[in-house]
C-alpha cells in the first residue's frame, strides 16, 4: 500500500482539469462531472487500453454489472482472451471458449505447497456448444441477480446459455447447427434413453437432456450431438438423482431475484431468493437450487437429501423456485458509550493531538485514504461530544464536512477531489482514484463506504447539510454506485459489489483471475453496510437503511463461515489456518495483496473499528483463536496494527485488551489513540456484545458483563423515543442522542450539537458574503468568504461568532472598502476562556494569509469564552478596497480566541 500511495502522490503532482466538454451535473447543492478529468483513466485492459462492455445489442445501454462472479465475460481484461476467465458458480464452474462453454465440478480441495491457500480450481469436464461453433468472442446477452447468459455467434451458428450460482443446470439454446456436448476426460455412458444421457466424466456425474423425440448421437466417448434448438446439461449429486433432474430439465431459469424485508419490531431480516422459470416443453415450472452453508443454516425451507461440495463447504439441494432465509439483526451504533472510568483529560489530549497535527489528513489524497481519514476524524467527534469537548467536536465536524463538501462538488476546471460519471460503464469514479478504483473499478464499496460513514456523523450534527437538497443526494449516489438497492436504476447496476446469493462482496471489477473474483477486507465491506444503515437512519431514508441491514446480516453469516470458519466446517482439514485474508471464487488465501505479515493478514478483516464492528461478537471463541494464531504465526506478540488488533480482541476479552493498551502507540492510518482508548475502556466497563437480545430500533447494542446488561440505543428523531428490548428491558432515548443504562453506568451522548456549515474554497456559501464591506463599520466575523480551521458558534452581538481558533487558523473578508480615507487603527471584539499560560496574536494581513502583518494585538484569557472585550491595535495605513485576512498565531496548539466582529478606524 505504501508503494502505491507514494506512486499516486507523484502522479498528483501533475494538475488535473476537467476537459472543456465536461459539464457539472447538479445533485442538490453538490454535483458530479459528466466525463472524466483530462489525463485520467476509466476501465482499461491489462495494457491500459480503454475497454467497453462485451454485451449484445439487446443489452446495450443497460447499467453494466461489474464486480460479479462472472465479470470476465463482460470485461476483456486480457487482449488475447475475448471469452472469459474461470467462473465459479458453485456447484458448477465454467470457462468460455470459441467452441462454447466449458463446465466442471472441482470437488476436492488442494493446499498449495506453501500452505497459504486452499483451492478448487476449475477443470473442464465437458463443453456445451454447437457442432462447428468457432465464435470470435463471447458476449453477455442477459443477467439477473445471480445468473448470467453468455452468448456466442460465429456468423453461422448462435449459442445462448444461462448459468448461475446454485444452479445445477446449464440451459442452452442453439441455432445454425446441432447441439453438442464434448467430453473432456475418461467418460462412461451409464444411461441412454434417447433424449436423455447419463454420463460420468472425470469421476463426476452429468445428465444431458434433449427435447422429447430428439435423440442424442454418441461419437464414441468424445461427444454427443442432437438436432435440438434447446437442451440442458445437469450436474448430478449422484446417479439416483436422474429422475428428479429429468423433472426440471426443461424448466429453464429466466430470472433470479432477491428481495428482503426488515421487521423492526422483531429485529429480523427475511430474504427471499426466487428463480423464475419458463417451460421449454411441457408445463413443469420451478427448478432445483443448491444452497450455500450460510443459506441453509438460516432457512427453515426443506432441502432434499442430495449434497454438493464447494469451496464454501457443503451445498444442499432444494426442490422449488424460491427459498427464504431469516436472521436476527444485532444492531449498529454511531459510537460506543463512554465509560465512567475513562480518563477524559487523556481523551481530550489525544483528540487535540489529531486536531493540532500539521496535517490532520496525513497526506490523504485519493478516495480510499481520504475516506479513511474522514472516518478517523468523524469518529473522534462522537468521543469529543461525550466528554463535553464541544469546541473540539465542532472543529472535527467542520473539518470532515468541508472536505466532504469539496469532494461532493465538481466545478468547472476542477480535476481533483471530485466524482465523474462514466456512462459507458455506468459508474461514478472519484478522482484521484486509488487501488484501481478507476481502471479496474475495484473496491468502490470500500472507498465510498468511508464517505457515507463519515457523513452519517455529520448528519447527526447538521441535518440540513445531509438533506437531499444539499449534499445527501450526492452521498446517496455514492451508495447506489457501490451497491444500488433501487430496482430499475438507470444509472447503476443492482448491488454492484455485493453477490446476493454468495452472501458477500467482490472487490475486483473485472474478475480477471484463474481463481475467480475475490474479496480481501470483509470488514470494510461490513463498514459499507454499517454506513448505509447509519446514514439512512440519520436522514430518514428507510429503503437505504434496510438495504444496509440486508447487506449487514447476510454478510455477517457469510463472514463467520467463509473467512473465520467459525464452525470448523468449511476449510479443508489439511489447511493449517483458522482464518483467511482473502476469499476467492475457487478457494481462500492466508495472505493479503501486499504483505505476508500475519498481523495484517488477520487485521485486514478487523479494520476499521466502528459501531458496526460488534458483529464479531457472534464468534467470540473464534476471536481468541484468531489472536492466538496471529501470535503463533508472528513468532510473538503483535507489533504492527496493535490498536486494531486490540480493539478486535476487546470484543471478546476487553480486560486483556485494556491491560495491553498503554497508549502512545503509532495508530493504524484510519485509527486514532483517542478512539482506541475509548473503545477498549467502554467494552471493559460495560461488557461484550450480547446478540441474544434484540431491540425494536436498528441503532442499538446490548453489552453484557458477567450477566449484567447495559442497553444502548441511538435515536435520530426529533422527539424522545422509548426503545424496547427482547428480554423486557427498555430505554428512554432523547431526540438526536445516544443513551445507555445498566449496572455498569448510564449516560447520554446528548443532542445533535448543530453547528452552521462553513464553506470550503471550492463551494459557494449558502448565504453569499457581501461583495463590499465598509471598513469603518462593524464586520461580523462569521461573514467570512473563506476560512481555515475555524467553526461558527452562537454568542456575541451578531448572534454568532467564529471560534475553535488556534495557531495557523485564518479567515478571509473580501472587498473591505476604505474609500478615500485611510485606516490606521483596527479593533476586534474578542473573548477567550483559554487555560493559564495560553495566549496568541490576532493579526491583520492584506491579500494573503502569509503576507506581512499590517497590525496585531495579543490576547489571553478574558474570563470566559463568552466574556467579550473590544481590543484596539494600530495598523499601517490602509486605503482603497482590500481583501483582509484575520490570522491567528500562537506558540501553543490549544484554541485561544473567539471573534465576534471587527472594524477599522482613522
Amino acid at each position: 500500500m505504501a508503494l502505491i500511495a507514494g506512486a499516486l502522490a507523484a502522479v498528483l503532482a501533475v494538475p488535473l482539469v476537467l476537459p472543456t466538454a465536461a459539464s457539472a451535473v447538479p445533485v442538490g447543492a453538490g454535483s458530479y462531472a459528466d466525463s472524466r478529468p483530462a489525463g485520467t483513466n476509466g476501465p482499461t485492459d491489462q495494457n491500459g487500453a480503454p475497454v467497453t462492455p462485451k454485451v449484445t445489442a439487446r443489452m446495450a445501454g443497460k447499467p453494466v454489472p461489474t464486480n460479479e462472479w462472472w465479470s470476465s465475460l463482460i470485461w476483456k481484461r486480457y487482449p488475447g482472451n475475448p471469452y472469459s476467465e474461470n467462473l465459479y458458480g458453485h456447484p458448477m464452474t465454467y470457462h468460455a471458449y470459441a467452441q462454447g462453454l466449458g463446465v466442471g465440478y472441482p470437488n476436492t480441495a488442494t493446499v498449495t505447497t506453501d500452505g497459504r491457500m486452499y483451492e478448487m480450481l476449475h477443470k473442464d469436464d465437458l463443453f456445451v456448444g454447437i457442432s462447428g461453433l468457432n465464435s470470435p468472442d463471447t458476449k453477455v446477452d442477459g443477467w439477473s441477480d445471480w445468473s448470467v447468459t453468455p452468448y456466442w455467434n460465429d456468423g453461422a451458428r448462435t449459442l445462448r446459455t444461462t448459468i448461475g450460482h446454485g444452479l445445477p443446470f446449464v440451459y442452452a439454446e442453439a441455432s445454425g447447427g446441432n447441439a453438442r456436448v464434448g467430453f473432456n476426460g475418461p467418460t462412461t455412458v451409464w444411461s441412454n434413453t434417447g433424449s436423455t444421457l447419463g454420463v460420468t466424466i472425470n469421476g463426476h456425474e452429468y445428465a444431458l437432456f434433449a427435447p422429447s423425440g430428439v435423440n442424442w448421437t454418441l461419437n464414441g466417448t468424445s461427444e454427443a450431438t442432437a438436432p435440438a434448438s434447446f437442451y440442458s446439461v445437469a450436474l448430478l449429486p449422484s446417479r439416483d438423482a436422474l429422475s428428479l433432474f429429468q423433472k426440471y430439465a426443461y424448466s429453464f431459469v429466466t430470472d433470479t431475484k432477491v428481495s428482503w424485508s426488515y421487521d423492526a419490531g422483531a429485529a429480523r431480516i427475511s430474504s427471499t431468493y426466487t428463480a423464475t422459470t419458463v417451460a421449454k416443453q411441457g408445463s413443469q415450472t420451478g427448478t432445483l437450487q443448491a444452497l450455500y452453508r450460510h443459506q441453509w443454516l438460516n432457512s427453515t425451507d426443506a432441502t432434499t437429501a442430495y449434497r454438493y461440495t464447494s469451496p464454501r463447504g457443503e451445498m444442499r439441494l432444494r426442490e422449488g423456485g424460491a427459498f427464504t432465509t431469516r436472521s436476527n439483526f444485532s444492531g449498529v451504533l454511531p459510537a460506543l458509550p463512554l465509560s465512567n472510568q475513562a480518563d477524559a483529560n487523556r481523551l481530550r489530549a489525544d483528540i487535540d493531538a489529531e486536531l493540532n497535527a500539521a496535517d490532520p489528513w496525513k497526506g490523504a489524497a485519493d478516495t480510499y485514504w481520504t475516506g479513511k481519514a474522514m472516518w478517523r476524524l468523524a469518529a473522534l467527534a462522537r468521543v469529543a461530544n461525550q466528554i463535553g469537548y464541544t469546541a473540539g467536536r465542532d472543529r472535527l465536524i467542520t473539518l470532515v464536512r468541508d472536505r466532504l463538501t469539496d469532494w461532493l462538488t465538481a466545478s468547472s476546471g476542477e480535476g481533483s477531489r471530485m466524482f465523474a460519471y462514466d456512462s459507458t460503464w455506468t459508474t461514478l469514479i472519484g478522482y484521484p482514484a486509488g487501488f484501481g478504483s478507476d481502471q479496474e473499478l475495484n473496491d468502490h464499496h470500500f472507498h465510498y463506504g468511508y464517505y457515507l460513514l463519515a457523513a452519517s456523523v455529520v448528519a447527526q450534527h447538521d441535518t440540513a447539510w445531509a438533506s437531499d437538497a444539499r449534499y445527501g443526494g450526492m452521498l446517496k449516489l455514492l451508495a447506489r454506485d457501490a451497491n444500488s438497492h433501487v430496482r430499475g436504476d438507470t444509472q447503476f447496476p443492482f448491488l454492484r459489489s455485493f453477490d446476493a446469493y454468495a452472501g458477500q462482496g467482490w472487490a475486483s471489477g473485472h474478475q480477471g483471475f484463474a481463481h475467480g473474483n475475490n474479496e480481501e477486507s470483509s470488514s470494510e465491506s461490513m463498514m459499507y453496510a454499517t454506513a448505509t444503515i447509519l446514514f439512512g437512519q440519520a436522514v430518514g431514508d428507510t429503503a437505504l437503511r434496510d438495504s444496509g441491514i440486508y447487506l449487514y446480516t447476510t454478510q455477517q453469516q457469510a463472514i463467520g463461515q467463509y473467512w473465520f470458519d467459525k464452525d470448523n466446517a468449511v476449510f479443508p482439514s489439511s489447511f493449517g489456518h483458522d482464518t483467511v485474508g482473502i476469499v476467492w471464487g475457487g478457494g481462500a488465501t492466508y495472505g493479503t495483496w501486499w504483505t505476508a505479515n500475519p498481523e495484517e493478514i488477520h487485521g485486514i478483516n478487523m479494520l476499521p473499528i466502528t459501531g458496526g464492528s460488534l458483529y464479531h461478537g457472534a464468534w467470540k471463541s473464534d476471536i481468541t483463536q484468531n489472536i492466538n494464531e496471529l501470535r503463533a504465526s508472528n513468532g510473538g506478540p503483535e507489533v504492527e496494527w496493535r490498536d486494531i488488533i486490540w480493539n478486535y480482541l476487546a470484543i471478546a476479552d476487553p480486560a486483556q485488551a485494556q491491560n495491553l493498551y498503554g497508549g502512545g502507540i503509532e495508530p493504524e492510518t484510519g485509527e486514532s489513540r483517542a478512539h482506541t482508548y475509548h473503545w477498549i475502556t467502554s467494552l471493559n466497563r460495560f461488557g461484550t456484545p450480547d446478540h441474544s437480545v434484540t431491540a425494536n430500533t436498528p441503532t442499538y447494542a446490548v453489552l453484557n458483563k458477567s450477566g449484567a446488561k447495559t442497553y444502548v440505543a441511538y435515536n435520530p428523531g426529533t422527539a424522545t423515543a422509548t426503545v424496547n428490548f427482547s428480554d423486557g428491558g427498555s430505554l428512554s432515548v432523547p431526540a438526536g442522542s445516544t443513551a445507555w443504562n445498566g449496572p455498569s453506568g448510564s449516560g447520554v451522548d446528548a443532542g445533535t450539537g448543530v453547528t452552521p456549515p462553513t464553506t470550503p474554497p471550492t463551494t459557494p456559501p449558502t448565504t453569499p458574503p457581501p461583495t463590499s464591506r465598509n471598513a469603518f463599520a462593524a464586520i461580523q466575523a462569521e461573514s467570512f468568504d473563506q476560512q481555515n480551521g475555524i467553526t461558527t458558534g452562537t454568542g456575541g452581538d451578531g448572534g454568532q461568532h467564529i471560534g475553535s481558533i488556534g495557531n495557523g487558523d485564518w479567515a478571509l473578508y473580501k472587498g473591505v472598502d476604505f474609500g478615500t480615507q485611510t485606516g490606521r487603527q483596527f479593533s476586534a471584539k474578542v473573548a477567550s476562556g483559554a487555560a493559564g499560560g495560553i495566549s496568541g496574536l490576532v493579526e491583520v494581513r492584506i491579500g494573503s494569509p502569509t503576507a506581512a502583518v499590517a497590525g496585531s494585538f495579543a490576547l489571553a484569557n478574558t474570563g470566559g469564552w463568552q466574556t467579550w472585550k473590544t481590543i484596539p491595535a494600530n495598523v499601517s495605513g490602509l486605503t482603497g478596497k482590500q481583501d483582509v485576512y484575520l490570522t491567528f498565531t500562537s506558540g501553543q496548539p490549544s484554541d485561544y480566541v473567539n471573534v465576534d466582529s471587527f472594524f477599522f478606524g482613522q
